[in-house]
Formats: structure tokens, sequence, C-alpha cells
């Protein structure tokens, strides 16, 4: 099984979240540092709520930061592009007669829009959302949980991300790990060939592999 992370590996959304935590910190006069970011990148909306709460000393509740939160995104999945090949790379793989899922970080509804605004969503048989199972997807443990719920060893899964904290955790749980490169993670760009088994530029590279 082939499984997929969806911000800033199937769609190009990781800027919509850096652009919201910017904002969201601008209007409480606290700066956007790299500790920031590394507490909330890749995070389910709960735990960075706990996180954000702490680390600028909020007094409002994790709901109204989440709430906040949804209306600086509001409808930005509805326009977020495709990164590059991707619709190319789902075709090949389905051509192979490969089962294809997704495992997310991303917001339930945010994910189905962006999958249903690209005609994305047949490729997939399942998508399970890390916030479902209440976990942080930067641990091994979401990885087997997601499995589980897939009906498949991690043995038995190859596994796609631009984030070299979920592709640590995946590999540690047994799957095997393709890395995937965005600018968004370009300072964690040198950790990534450890934290995966390969890393790519793009899926380019797989596309014209599967196409030969």
């Amino acid at each position: 099984m082939y499984l997929f992370d969806l911000d800033g590996t199937l769609v190009d959304s990781n800027g919509i979240w850096a652009n919201v935590d910017c904002t969201f910190l601008a209007r409480r006069g606290v700066p956007y540092t790299k500790a920031y970011y590394e507490g909330v990148a890749h995070t389910i909306l709960p735990l960075a709520a706990v996180f954000t709460r702490e680390y600028c000393h909020l007094e409002e509740s994790c709901e109204e930061i989440i709430a906040e939160w949804m209306e600086l995104a509001k409808d930005s999945y509805a326009h977020v592009a495709l990164k590059p090949c991707t619709r190319e790379l789902l075709d090949l793989l389905r051509a192979r007669g490969e089962r294809l899922a997704v495992f997310t970080s991303a917001v339930p509804a945010h994910c189905e829009t962006a999958l249903e605004i690209h005609g994305l969503r047949h490729y997939f048989e399942r998508v399970v959302f890390a916030h479902d199972l209440g976990v942080d997807k930067g641990t091994p443990d979401a990885f087997r949980r997601a499995c589980a719920l897939l009906g498949v060893a991690p043995s038995e899964c190859v596994f796609l991300d631009d984030s070299v904290k979920s592709c640590r955790a995946a590999k540690e749980a047994g799957l095997t790990v393709i890395g995937v490169y965005d600018p968004f993670f370009e300072g964690t760009k040198a950790e990534m060939p450890g934290a995966c088994h390969r890393f790519i530029r793009g899926f380019d590279e797989l596309v014209a592999e599967l196409a030969k």
C-alpha cells in the first residue's frame, strides 16, 4: 500500500498555515520563531492549540484559538494547488493495481475539500485523520495505528511525506519511507536522507521510473 501525507505532499498547502501562524502571532506581538514552528508544524489542531496557549501565555481557551485559526484559514483549501505530477503518479500507481490511502494531520474538512476540488478522492480507499486518532503524526504509534485501521502491516506500506518529523516516526514504525522535498521545510532538508529510505525532489522522479 502507498500511504500519502496531504499538506506539502499531495497539495501545496504548507504556506497556508505559515500565513495563519504569522497573522495569529502578530496580533499578539509574538514573533514567529523556529521553536514555534517546530511546536505546531504537522501537528493536529488540538495539540497545536495546547502548545500555542502555553508558548504564548494566552488566556484564550484552546477552542477559541482553534476557532481563530479556522477563520484565518477560511476557504484556502478550495484554492490550493496540487504538487507537480501528483495526478500522474496516482494514475500510474492505480494502473499497477496498488492500494492507495491518505494519512494526514490536516483538518478533516480541509482535506476533503482539497481532494474533492482536484478530483482525487476516488484514488484513495481511505483517508485516515490523525485528528480522529487523537495522536501526533510525529510518533511511531500513530503510524502503527493507521496501518491497523487500513488492515496492513507497517512493512507493507510505502509512506510519502515532506516532514522530517513524520518521516522519522514512520521509519521507526517499520514503514518504507520516501521523503518528498517541499520548500517550506528547507531548513530540515539535510536531515531528510537519514530520516527516510529515499529522499526525492518531487513526484516527477517516481513518475519517470514507473513510466518506463
